[in-house]
């Protein structure tokens, strides 16, 4: 019977005593020419936009047979439309046609038509179960409200953490969190996958994630700040994140194989937000460790421990008055 009162698999053994502190350089450094190296990504070559983005025409059919793609390509072609994109979506006999941007609405009637004209040439009997345009007012809209929707949810996260902590806390979380979300932005330029309102989405679901395991890991410090107030900040940090290492381990790992059925049988709906979930997984755990723990100790190694000094010296007229 004590076999069902033990826990079957731990992801690291208890007690360990891992320096974290002594890599706290080279996980900033690190860090920082990543978050950089993306940034540059971002301006060249650039974000792959989404129709939400940037405007166009997203039509989903169901064909009898397979669709073939070749024999389909080759009539948008001959319809005059080159640049539309085709997509294999849900079962095997659906498909996406994506259109970029049309000049009015007169002329994105005109292509919708044609790719109707298309898709009965090669696969008569098809069926358009959805068509869905966005302009291209729209989409600069859209993608305005989208930064403004991680800005809003930053300075949210600064405002919780810096009530719930103190602002040593609060800073190291945030920049943390802006250097998470760069990685993500270089990581959708390279693999190339749209940018659209779902990334949007898995952006800020990575910043949710991201900021409750810091919380964890802050929890920890702020119980040991109180418990051991004479540990060095760097012994305590070390021994507070050992403390939360099976948790964060552990929550993490169940998250990400959560996550990965979606990104391998998701399909092109859900698979692009389940892999940028895996990464933002990946890189939320390790900066937890790596990199907000040491701006939390750049930050608060004079300051966090305010109130645990030693009491002064009572003034010896006031105790000689009590006396009497």
């Amino acid at each position: 019977m004590r076999f069902f009162y033990k826990p079957l698999f731990r992801m690291v053994p208890d007690g360990t005593t891992i320096r974290f502190m002594n890599g706290r350089f080279a996980g900033l450094i690190v860090s920082a020419v990543l978050s950089l190296a993306s940034l540059g990504l971002f301006f060249y070559p650039g974000l792959r936009l989404g129709i939400d983005f940037k405007g166009g025409v997203v039509m989903e059919a169901r064909t009898p047979q397979p669709p073939d793609f070749a024999k389909l390509r080759a009539a948008l072609t001959a319809h005059a439309l080159p640049d539309a994109g085709l997509q294999s979506v849900g079962g095997h006999n659906q498909l996406m046609i994506r259109l970029e941007s049309r000049a009015n609405a007169a002329a994105t009637d005109q292509a919708v038509a044609r790719v109707h004209a298309a898709l009965d040439q090669v696969a008569p009997g098809n069926t358009v179960l959805s068509t869905s345009a966005v302009g291209a007012s729209v989409s600069a809209e859209l993608f305005r409200q989208g930064l403004l929707a991680l800005g809003l949810s930053l300075l949210m996260i600064l405002i919780y953490i810096w009530f719930r902590f103190e602002w040593q806390f609060a800073v190291g979380a945030v920049v943390t969190l802006i250097l998470d979300v760069t990685k993500t932005i270089g990581f959708l330029v390279i693999t190339r996958i749209q940018f659209d309102l779902v990334m949007v989405a898995a952006i800020l679901t990575i910043l949710g994630y991201s900021t409750n395991d810091k919380v964890v890991v802050y929890d920890r410090m702020r119980e040991n700040l109180r418990k051991y107030k004479t540990m060095p900040l760097r012994q305590l940090i070390d021994q507070s994140i050992n403390e939360t290492l099976n948790r964060t381990l552990g929550t993490s790992m169940t998250v990400f194989l959560a996550a990965l059925p979606l990104a391998i049988f998701g399909g092109s709906s859900i698979s692009g937000f389940a892999i940028v979930m895996l990464f933002g997984i990946v890189v939320g755990t390790s900066s937890s460790i790596f990199i907000a723990a040491p701006i939390l100790l750049l930050l608060g190694e004079h300051r966090l421990r305010r109130d645990t000094q030693a009491p002064k010296p009572e003034n010896a007229k006031k105790v000689q008055a009590r006396v009497r």
